[in-house]
Order: structure tokens, then sequence, then C-alpha cells
């Protein structure tokens, strides 16, 4: 029985893919290996949407060929963005890769596997459209948490964006279809479930006429096994007053709005093509805070977007220290083909891009260590992950955390405990990001 290794990167939205390959890899009678050394052939599932993501996918394309010598391997594989982007060029650059597979071929990948196995390295690529966004999946992670693909593409076209091009025109499940696989997951052990798409609160406008996020939401709530739910990617312009009362009323829903706005400054919006200006956005962060007093807010933005000016850099940063965000990732811009703003002749140079994000990012330290003080005291709900040996603890997430991109609590226990159940932490201490505490 041959031995498949599949290393997915970026977001959780690609993970997904990933552990739909999986499923097909299993059922067509594969044997799954974490050990890529053991492995007669190694999947690179991969990220292509900005500069730094392609640097790791190449990274990981480049270390996994060292199993072609050193190893079993037998057969590279690509897929993912950076092979529905790059198609043939990614094994004419790369000649250590064997098979780059589009997007709209993963559903065949236990085929194309067999095939490279037995010497036919072919590159297979497919409409966007037949990526199958309802097949089934094995998590590739822990048990209790999983993430729900609700569509696939996206139709805001943002100008410096290139998942339009990677992915095509949004793609929405049905309800039904969601609900069906959400239950199915609940029923499996997942306690937290994660809702993503490209733009979440988009959901369902393209085969119901209107979003519908609020009515998926609602029926997701009605799961009984599930704990959390928790959504991510919700664009500020499409946060409604339905929404937030939906937040603050359904207890499963967690007080947690993740709201990619990229910028405040009306004109680099508008480069952007993004809606709203800086007096739009902090009416917006007001009204969130007001009808759910208790929400963490996280946000995302880019600095160095071409033609922003020291002023406009300026309205961001005080803009940031203002909003006093939870949780804050910040990026330098990437000019990426294909896009409009990378066609834009006002670049920036990319150590001033550096310097902003920088600039950006330790204001947003001390707002995040504040944050945290404020919690001393407090007692919060934590989701049990594991035990870390060298310090002697346990540690989880409190619904203020997102898995990956945000802190964790560490907090000691006087009786063994299982992970993927919750348990109530007081918090005494912090240390950066994360918390201290003792459970109660």
């Amino acid at each position: 029985m041959a031995k498949v290794s599949v290393v997915s990167l970026g977001c959780p939205k690609n993970q997904v893919d990933a552990e739909m390959m999986l499923y097909a890899l299993k059922e067509a009678g594969f044997e799954l290996s974490s050990e890529e050394a053991e492995a007669d052939a190694i999947i690179i599932n991969t990220c292509g949407f900005i500069e730094e993501a392609k640097k790791e996918a190449i990274e990981n394309i480049i270390e996994a060929s060292e199993y072609k010598k050193n190893g079993k391997c037998k057969a590279l594989i690509v897929t993912g963005c950076l092979a529905e982007r790059y198609k043939d060029d990614v094994t004419e650059e790369i000649p250590e890769v064997d098979v780059c597979v589009g997007i709209g071929k993963n559903g065949e990948i236990a085929k194309i596997v067999n095939d490279a196995l037995d010497g036919n390295f072919k590159n297979v690529y497919g409409e966007k459209t037949d990526l199958d966004l309802n097949a089934p999946r094995i998590l590739g992670g822990a048990p209790y948490t999983a993430y729900l693909k609700i569509g696939d593409g996206c139709d805001n076209c943002c100008t410096y964006c290139a998942i339009p091009l990677i992915r095509g025109r949004m793609r929405s499940r049905t309800i039904e279809e969601c609900v069906k696989e959400a239950e199915k997951l609940a029923k499996g052990g997942v306690k937290e479930l994660i809702v993503v798409a490209q733009d979440t609160t988009a959901y369902g406008t393209d085969i119901y006429g209107e979003p519908k996020i609020c009515e998926l939401l609602k029926e997701l709530c009605k799961i009984k096994e599930l704990h959390w739910i928790r959504t991510l990617y919700t664009y500020p312009e499409r946060i409604t007053d339905e929404l937030l009362d939906l937040l603050n009323s359904e207890e499963k829903l967690v007080k947690y709005l993740d709201i990619p706005i990229q910028h405040c400054n009306g004109k680099i919006l508008k480069r952007m093509n993004r809606k709203g200006d800086e007096n739009s956005l902090r009416e917006l962060m007001e009204k969130i805070r007001v009808k759910v007093p208790s929400i963490t807010l996280r946000t995302t933005l880019i600095t160095g977007f071409p033609g922003e000016t020291d002023e406009q850099f300026c309205e961001l940063h005080k803009f940031v220290k203002d909003m006093e965000f939870d949780r804050l990732g910040c990026f330098t811009y990437s000019a990426e083909e294909g896009t409009v703003a990378g066609n834009m002749p006002d670049q920036i140079d990319e150590q001033i891009k550096v310097d902003r994000m920088e600039h950006i990012m330790e204001t947003q330290m001390d707002i995040s260590a504040k944050k945290n003080e404020e919690k001393n005291g407090k007692t919060l709900e934590v989701l049990i992950e594991g035990y870390d040996d060298y310090i002697k603890c346990y540690f989880g997430r409190s619904e203020c955390d997102a898995p990956e991109i945000d802190g964790k609590v560490f907090f000691m226990a006087k009786k063994p405990l299982k992970t993927g159940d919750f348990v109530k932490v007081n918090i005494f201490d912090t240390i950066e990001y994360d918390l201290l505490g003792e459970m109660i």
C-alpha cells in the first residue's frame, strides 16, 4: 500500500480543500502519513495569494524534493492556489515538481497520484467550478475544531487581490448543504465550528439574491453538539444590525468578529475598490461595541498601498490608536501580477512599506498588552488544546482567540484534563499576547 503525505499551506479555506483530498486518497486505498520521509508521494497544497505565501510554498516544495533523493518519494505533486495560478510555469521553473494540479481537478487526486507513482507525470487542470465544495473530508487537525467552508471564490474584486483570478467568482453552498456537513462534523466530535469563505458576509448572494449569513448561522446554532460557532472574514460594509443582534443573542455564537478593513483613508479604500472611509468605519466600530458589549474585534491592514502618502499613513496609525482593536494583523502591500493595483504607477518603496507596518504593529503591541491586562481577575471559558511539558501546565483558547492567529491561555489545574473539553479559568497574569490562569 503506497503512502501519501499531504502538506497544506495558507488559509483555512485551503486546509478544507486538503482535507477533501485526504478523504479521496484514503478511500482509494492509500495510507496517509504525516512523515514526508516515509511517503511514496508528497502533495504540497499551496497558497499563492501574496509574495510571502509564494516564497513559503516554494521553500516547502524544495524541502520536500529532498525526499526524492534521500527518502522514498517517487512523486512530488503540487496543488492549490500556486498551481492554479501559475500552471505549467510551476514545473518549468521548479523541475523537482513532477505534477502540477489545478483546483478543478482536486477530486481526481487519487488517480493523479496513482498515475504519478506509475511514472506518468502530466500536469492536470480543469474549470475552477469543477471544484466540489460538498466533497467529504478527513479533518487534518484537532478533532474538536473544524472549519466550515461555505463558499469559494469572490466577487469583490479588490484591486490588490488575486483571489478572483485564482478561485473565480463567488460560489456559495446552499444552507442545507452547509448544515448537513456541520451536523456530521458535530456528531464526529467537533465542538468549535469556524465559518469561513472569502467574504462570509456576502454568503448566499449568488444563489439566493441576497446575503443569507444570518439565516445560516441561525440554523447552525440549532446543532446541539456545537458549543462555539466563530465567523471569520466579515466585510465592514455588510455587517448588519441583524448580524450584530444575532451575535448578542445566540449563546453559541462567540462574541468575536474578524473584519478585514485594510485601511481607513477614503481615497486609499476607493483605489482598493473597497467601500467606506474613516468616519463610516469609526461609526461601525462604535455601533458594534454598543450592540455587542463583550465583542472581540480583529482586523487586518495593508501598509504601502500604491499612492499611500505619509499623511494617509498617519491617519491610519491614529485610527489604530483610537480604535484599540483587540486583535490586529498588518501586512505590507504585495504587487500581484494580473491585479489592477499591481499596474498602478505610484508604487511605494519596500523599506517604507516595512517601516510603516512595523510602526503599526509596535503600537498594536501596546494596545494588546493593555487589553490583556484588563483580563486580570476575570474568569474565561477555555477550550483545552493540550499540555505543555516544559512549563507544566495546560493551554487552550478562550472565545476571544481564533486558532493559529490569536493568543492562548496557559493555566494550571489540580486534576488531569482532556483536550477538547471546556473549563473555567481565572486569569492572574499575562505573557505578551498570551494569558496565564488557574482552573476554577
